[in-house]
């Protein structure tokens, strides 16, 4: 008794932990230079990426050539990934600028709405995802930050959880054509 006690109290600490993050959008509200969604993704771009495992061990890296389109209101993302192992695939996404710096989105695979905020040269958005590993599909959430570093390039971290355990990293770096 007292060792599965034991265990289910490792695994709580686990998820606990897991969970926490010190890093608030807030914290950026003053970086520069100034990240505006639209501005930086309205056109062409390119992203070079990997995903990282939890023990730090790279599966797969990918480039995604994206065309994207504002027409005021909205924020098309027409992304193209090459994966390293030949693969391809196609994802649009919808973003809606619902505020002066809050957006809202959808794509396939998202699950509900994707949601998130600008603050300064930063981007935080979450969304649960249907995440295709081989012929099956995992319910995950993503924590995306992105972090504008000059009018030309960008870096994205993703974190991807389930039941609050991380799963791995995506890394990105998207740079203007």
């Amino acid at each position: 008794m007292i060792k599965l006690k034991n265990i289910f109290i490792s695994i709580l600490l686990v998820i606990v932990l897991n969970g926490c993050s010190t890093m608030k959008l807030e914290d950026f509200k003053l970086k520069k230079p100034e990240l505006k969604l639209e501005e930086f993704f309205a056109g062409k771009t390119i992203a070079r990426g990997v995903f990282e495992d939890r023990f730090g061990n790279i599966k797969k890296s990918f480039v995604v050539h994206i065309d994207g389109t504002w027409d005021g209101k909205q924020l098309i993302l027409k992304e193209d990934f090459v994966y390293d192992d030949g693969t391809k695939e196609l994802r649009v996404w919808k973003l809606t600028k619902e505020g002066n710096n809050y957006y809202t989105g959808f794509a396939d695979g998202v699950i509900g709405i994707a949601s998130g905020s600008t603050s300064g040269n930063a981007f935080n958005w979450k969304y649960k995802f249907n995440l295709s590993i081989g012929n099956s599909k995992f319910k995950v959430d993503f924590d995306d930050w992105m972090f504008l570093q000059d009018e030309k390039n960008l870096l994205n971290i993703a974190k991807i959880n389930k039941f609050g355990i991380n799963l791995g990293t995506v890394i990105l770096s998207f740079s203007k054509e």
